[in-house]
């Protein structure tokens, strides 16, 4: 494959559970939404290895339940980051604000020499991603954009049979990433704005999908796409988008991002040379009859089969094994499956998109320091207004969500 050079196996072995290693590591989550939650809960996982320090929020009310509700009677409260980064105490900072707020305060943390647990998308702008991966350069301290879906058993497995071969080269793939919200979803205050939000589904559902197709089979030499706004009436960006990538190899990719699809039914389909594969699993070969039409390959069905069985289940999943993964990278040096790069390259495709969809042409990687979609001040004028947001609240009452389907 020609995605992350980090392969299924290599990133195996630096996925501890959380009876290993018992160095202490404290840290910091700015932003306690729901997702925030998610970090909380995973951290506490890793015993010893870990310990929450710091909580903040803009409310600091908050910060305060979370620390309440998950038993952080050690944590402080902040409502400024500055603090809660400073505090001597903390030497990992997670980042779970609106993306709007990504690069000012992962550069912050950097140049404070903590490590860094960044939330989907990276940043808003290529423009601010390269400025995180300059100060995460500068201080040498460890940079991961959260991409939890890399640690899924079904996924680890599904790249395994593809970098292979066992199935052919990869000659097209179906991405879907299907996902269902409802009206209210973009009443939260930063919501539904390509200034705060940064994008729609494609830059903060999508991401998921285009991290992993990435992980797959590495950029594209191109894309073509288009977008709308179809359901959502208080928000200003896409809730559907579906892209045309081409590869040099000659393979060609289909992305379609949703909010407006029921049962939320993720899928990534792989038709290769030998065999089709896929997320959720399924594994179907054919070989041709004299004539040219198909009939059952029994024995290269096995074969997948086997080297997909072959991988052991990961001993954590989703933040808990990304955690686990950047812990291991902080305390001994092991490989990040998901650095800051990774994260940028997600970032590069999806503005790619947003580009060929308004621009109604083909947009060719990379993507340049003076193109209009490098950075946010030259874009954002040439982004469409779908709607205009017109309701706005701080907070919901209900704090559940979905991540995505596992298998």
């Amino acid at each position: 494959m020609n995605g992350n050079s980090m392969g299924a196996g290599a990133g195996r072995t630096s996925l501890n559970d959380a009876t290993g290693l018992t160095a202490t590591t404290g840290v910091a989550v700015l932003g306690t939404g729901a997702i925030a939650k998610v970090h909380v809960d995973a951290y506490r996982q890793f015993g010893k290895r870990c310990a929450i320090r710091s909580l903040c929020d803009v409310y600091p009310e908050k910060a305060r339940a979370l620390a309440s509700e998950k038993g952080l009677d050690g944590a402080t409260c902040h409502a400024d980051y500055r603090q809660a980064i400073d505090s001597p105490e903390v030497d990992l900072v997670s980042i779970c604000l609106p993306p709007s707020a990504h690069a000012e305060t992962a550069i912050y943390a950097l140049e404070a020499g903590k490590h860094v647990l960044l939330e989907k998308p990276m940043a808003p702008s290529l423009e601010e991603c390269d400025a995180i991966l300059a100060a995460a350069a500068r201080s040498g301290a460890r940079l991961s954009v959260v991409s939890q879906n890399r640690f899924q058993t079904t996924m680890f497995r599904l790249r395994h049979v593809l970098d292979s071969a066992l199935a052919g080269r990869i000659l097209h793939a179906a991405v879907n990433s299907y996902w269902w919200r409802g009206q209210s979803y973009y009443d939260l205050w930063w919501r539904g704005t390509w200034e705060k939000e940064g994008g729609g589904c494609t830059l903060n559902h999508a991401v998921h999908h285009v991290d992993l197709l990435l992980w797959m089979m590495g950029m594209p030499q191109s894309v073509t796409a288009h977008f709308a706004n179809l359901n959502h009436d208080n928000s200003e960006t896409e809730d559907f988008s579906t892209a045309v990538l081409s590869y040099r190899t000659g393979a060609i990719a289909q992305l379609t991002a949703s909010l407006v699809h029921h049962g939320e039914e993720q899928e990534m389909i792989f038709q290769c040379e030998k065999a089709r594969v896929s997320f959720p699993w399924k594994v179907s070969a054919s070989a041709p009859l004299e004539n040219g039409f198909p009939y059952k390959d029994s024995a290269t069905e096995k074969l997948i089969q086997e080297a997909h069985d072959s991988q052991e289940p990961l001993p954590l999943e989703g933040h808990s094994g990304q955690i686990g993964n950047l812990l291991d990278a902080i305390q001994t040096g092991s490989p990040l499956l998901v650095d800051g790069a990774a994260g940028r390259n997600t970032l590069e495709l999806i503005m790619g998109i947003y580009k060929a969809a308004r621009s109604g042409s083909e947009t060719i990687f990379p993507i340049q320091k003076d193109d209009p979609f490098y950075r946010s001040s030259t874009m954002l004028p040439l982004l469409p207004r779908f709607h205009q947001k017109t309701r706005s609240t701080d907070n919901f009452a209900t704090s559940d969500i979905s991540l995505g389907r596992k298998g």
